[in-house]
Parts: structure tokens; sequence; C-alpha cells
């Protein structure tokens, strides 16, 4: 298992774990020469995202299901996220340092959700999941808003996609990451829960 202090020092410098497959018993750890973030003031999603959120279609939890996201993400074929990660996480999770919302469809099952690790003023997305409707959209949404009402100034994805590009998602150096991640790791936010009605 990997000590929350090993895993808080490798994000402070631009390292993050992956492993080979869900029962890598040792993850390996990765940087990157161009790192992909989403400005929180360039954040966007569909309007049928936004039709979705303002139906109160589904139930929004801030941090009530940090385990249960984690493992519905590594629940695909192939998957970077080991059960040793899981752990490693969730002991992050519980000092404060990682978070998660969960979506819930009207019977209060999970069908989607995400999460993420907080440092300073950054935070960095590690995975999301859908298993109804828009549902990753939606958790990636509420995502955004706690992050704004947190006082959040970076939000990394690792990497740049064109999945994640519909969200506002743009690609820098590593130098130009750096910069924004020093400035962001000497000023404090918190990872706040919203009011989940009537936003769109």
């Amino acid at each position: 298992m990997i000590s929350p202090d090993k895993l808080l020092k490798a994000y402070a410098n631009g390292i993050f774990p992956m492993a080979d497959s869900h029962h890598d018993p040792e993850a390996k750890w990765y940087t990157s020469s161009h790192r992909g973030i989403i400005p929180l003031d360039n954040f966007h999603v569909s309007s049928n995202v936004k039709r979705i959120i303002r139906n109160q279609h589904y139930h929004i939890k801030f941090d009530k299901a940090f385990r249960d996201v984690m493992e519905a993400c590594a629940d695909r074929d192939t998957t970077w996220i080991s059960e040793e990660l899981i752990d490693s996480y969730c002991n992050l999770h519980d000092i404060g340092h990682a978070h998660s919302v969960s979506v819930y469809d009207r019977e209060w099952k999970l069908v989607g959700g995400q999460y993420g690790v907080s440092l300073g003023a950054a935070f960095f997305g590690e995975s999301m999941f859908g298993r109804a409707r828009e549902a990753s959209k939606v958790a990636l949404y509420w995502t955004h808003q706690a992050l704004r009402q947190g006082g959040f100034e970076l939000w990394d994805t690792q990497f740049w996609s064109e999945h994640l590009a519909r969200f506002g998602c743009i690609e820098i150096s590593a130098y130009k990451y750096e910069k924004r991640l020093q400035a962001a790791l000497k000023k404090s936010a918190e990872f706040n829960p919203v009011d989940t009605k009537n936003r769109s």
C-alpha cells in the first residue's frame, strides 16, 4: 500500500501512480511532458446534461461512497486502478485529501461517479464512470461546482483527450503546468458540497 504522505509528495511534484491491471501488486509512477487541465472558468456541459440536472433526474452525494466509486471506476475490461490503489486512496480520503461525487438513480442505485485528490488549491481528477444516461457527465458537473465553491484554482486531468475536450479540457506543457501547480499549492481550498437542487 502507498502511504498518504508518499502520495501527496508525488502529486506535489506532478507525479501520479498507475497500475498495469486491477491485480497488479505494485503501481508504477508517471509524469508527462504535456498535461491536461480543465480551466475552472471554461468548463461546460451540453444542454442535455443541463436539462437532466435541472430536472433532478439523479440524486447526488459528496464523499459518501468513496470506495464504491473507485471500485466502479475500476470495473472495466482494462484498468489502471488496482486493489493497492483503491486501498491507498481510501486512506487518503480518510484524512481529507481524496474526494468523490456519487450519482444515484431514483431507486438510489449507484449509476455514476468521479473521484480525485486535493492538495492546496489543486484538484487532481483521477477517474469517472457512468452506468446510466449522462451519469458520468453529471458527476463531472457537480465536481466542477464543488471546486468552484471551494476556491480551487487548478483542475488537473493528467492527460488531454477528445472526450475531456468536450468539457473544456486543454493541454499545456509540463513547464506551464509546474508553474500553475506550485502557485495552487501555496493556497488553500476545500472540496465543498453544494446545493444540488435547481442548478444548471
